[in-house]
């Protein structure tokens, strides 16, 4: 049955299902692959400016996953056929407006906390002078750069503002 929360243009979106290995083994509709607990391919990009500050973006209400909830600078799937790099610029440009070359950071295999995406996670340092982002109001609510402190106290206090996947990204980045 389909999810009526899924717009019918993410149901014709292709993905590559990938095997426990993040080894390609076929595509399938996004939908159907979200359905089926299938693994697949997802990027998140972190934004951080001149003094360590972190762009946080807050999900459109519209979105089938986490409406609301204060997410990664940029995210999404990984369409089929393309490289973690790939998704990762179209991403950033896509939802903030900003290009750039983003650098990988760590992959995290998918699991059940990760929705069975296989997901790669990028860093990006703004410039003095590079411009501003500026939010696809479709995809996000709002946007803003956060200290860390505001992001660690925000995570302790009301986890549930923030995606699991972000959260989780954030524990593991922060350890490095």
């Amino acid at each position: 049955m389909k999810d009526s929360k899924i717009p019918a243009e993410e149901e014709r979106e292709i993905l590559d299902v990938v095997d426990a290995d993040d080894r390609v083994v076929g595509s399938m509709a996004r939908g159907e692959i979200h359905r089926k607990g299938l693994f697949h391919r997802s990027v998140h990009v972190f934004l951080f400016d001149e003094s360590g500050r972190l762009y946080l973006q807050r999900r459109s209400y519209e979105k089938a996953e986490h409406p609301g909830k204060w997410d990664s600078s940029a995210s999404g799937h990984v369409d089929s056929g393309e490289s973690y790099e790939e998704a990762a610029r179209r991403e950033l440009e896509e939802e903030i407006g900003v290009r750039a070359s983003p650098e990988p950071v760590f992959r995290v295999r998918g699991s059940a906390e990760t929705g069975m995406e296989h997901c790669m996670l990028f860093r990006v340092r703004r410039r003095d002078g590079d411009p501003e982002p500026e939010p696809d109001p479709k995809e996000i609510i709002e946007g803003r750069f956060f200290e860390p402190a505001e992001i660690e106290e925000g995570i302790a206090e009301r986890p549930e503002v923030f995606s699991p996947s972000f959260r989780m990204l954030y524990r593991r980045f922060r350890d490095l």
